[in-house]
């Protein structure tokens, strides 16, 4: 029996045995940070950045850059999986919590849209 073998076939990426207990099925350990963007990094001067939280609030809020820099902060250490099958392991990120936020604009309702510069929305 001949088995069949392409030449271009090199098989995935490979992460070490010790991570492989933190990386989801298909998923690869990046080195880097991998650069995925939907265009052109935007240019958002901090003097005329601002951070809103309205609609169905009891509280509508607006942060400037100064403003939003003194809210707590808080140190997260994460792993990031990425849809594009690549995982970060050991990251740490800080930020105010979005739960930080949202007490001091007290939703009133179950949902909410994230519209940011650009135009992207979540």
């Amino acid at each position: 029996m001949n088995a069949f073998i392409s030449r271009g076939f090199k098989g995935g990426r490979r992460s070490a045995p010790e991570q492989a207990g933190r990386l989801p099925p298909g998923q690869y350990a990046e080195r880097g940070w991998p650069v995925l963007t939907a265009g052109p990094t935007p240019d958002a001067p901090t003097s005329t950045w601002s951070f809103r939280i309205d609609g169905m609030v009891a509280e509508p809020q607006e942060w400037s850059w100064e403003e939003f820099g003194q809210l707590p902060f808080e140190q997260i250490p994460c792993d990031i999986h990425c849809v594009t099958k690549w995982s970060k392991l050991g990251v740490n990120f800080s930020g105010v919590s979005v739960d930080t936020l949202l007490a001091r604009a007290e939703p009133v309702g179950e949902y909410a849209m994230a519209y940011s510069h650009g135009g992207y929305t979540t």
